[in-house]
């Protein structure tokens, strides 16, 4: 296995990048304002999920409860949804925005390779852009076989090897000592995570039945703020070097430049949905 990389490390996950939502606030403001979609992301998830009345689900990494936040008109009801996440402080905020809803809503820290719920509990479990974070993806899907009931549904959501591009080699303005690993994220080599090119190898070690859909969106940026506050939430910011003031400013300019000359930047998005269904005869590690 390889080693777990900073995006894949429980402490810092926990108690830096998603101690609160802001770092996800900030990311998730550039989608919202520029995506090119016409429908929103979590609206087009929620929509694959297709829930019934009653229908058991669980969240893992559920972050600020977006998911259920836009489509909280559209729950079916009577449906038990679980919503965990490593992080105690995104599961505070999930709690406090969905508690009154008028929906059975279960909140708790949870990490997806110990799940703590019994065997055959759910009928629907969800992993919307979190099992990248997971070090031990094989423990990881065990665990969410062992708590699908044996009709069960899983549903992934994760990035391809291209999404926003064009966003990581401004990144490289900002943090060129970061080269290395930002060469690596932008490259075919960067495989040790869940990713749509090899999500499917993964999850064929638990699910026979396996289809992806793609989400086809890309981001028309106006405005180079934005983009500064996504780079500066990711786990470059959290590296020892900082930009000057200075070089920041100066990329400042030239995305203002870019933007006038060409109305706006474009930036490439390369997103999608696992759909899982059927369960292979469950083997205990000796």
């Amino acid at each position: 296995m390889s080693q777990p990389t900073i995006i894949q490390d429980a402490d810092y996950l926990q108690n830096n990048q998603y101690k609160s939502s802001a770092n996800l606030d900030a990311r998730a403001a550039l989608h919202r304002r520029f995506r090119t979609a016409v429908t929103p992301w979590q609206v087009w998830v929620f929509d694959h999920l297709e829930l019934r009345e009653g229908t058991a689900v669980l969240e893992c990494g559920c972050g600020p409860g977006w998911l259920w936040r836009e489509n909280i008109a559209r729950i079916p009801p009577d449906c038990h949804i679980t919503l965990t996440d490593l992080s105690a402080g995104m599961v505070a905020e999930t709690k406090t925005a969905l508690q009154h809803s008028g929906h059975d809503f279960r909140f708790q820290s949870a990490n997806i390779q110990k799940l703590p719920f019994p065997d055959d509990s759910f009928d629907v479990v969800i992993a919307n852009h979190m099992l990248y974070h997971v070090p031990d993806l094989p423990t990881a899907l065990r665990e969410v076989r062992r708590v699908l009931k044996g009709d069960g549904r899983f549903f992934a959501a994760t990035n391809g090897q291209n999404h926003l591009r064009e966003l990581w080699q401004i990144g490289l303005e900002l943090w060129p000592e970061a080269n290395d690993w930002l060469q690596q994220l932008l490259s075919a080599e960067w495989s040790f995570s869940f990713q749509l090119e090899n999500g499917k190898e993964w999850l064929t070690a638990v699910f026979p039945h396996i289809s992806l859909f793609r989400y086809d969106d890309h981001l028309a940026v106006t405005e180079a703020e934005p983009i500064l506050d996504f780079l500066f939430s990711t786990s470059l910011a959290g590296s020892n070097h900082q930009p000057e003031p200075e070089t920041v400013a100066q990329v400042r300019q030239k995305l203002t430049q870019q933007i006038t000359r060409d109305s706006a930047i474009h930036i490439t998005k390369d997103t999608g949905l696992f759909y899982c269904s059927g369960i292979r005869p469950f083997l205990h590690p000796l």
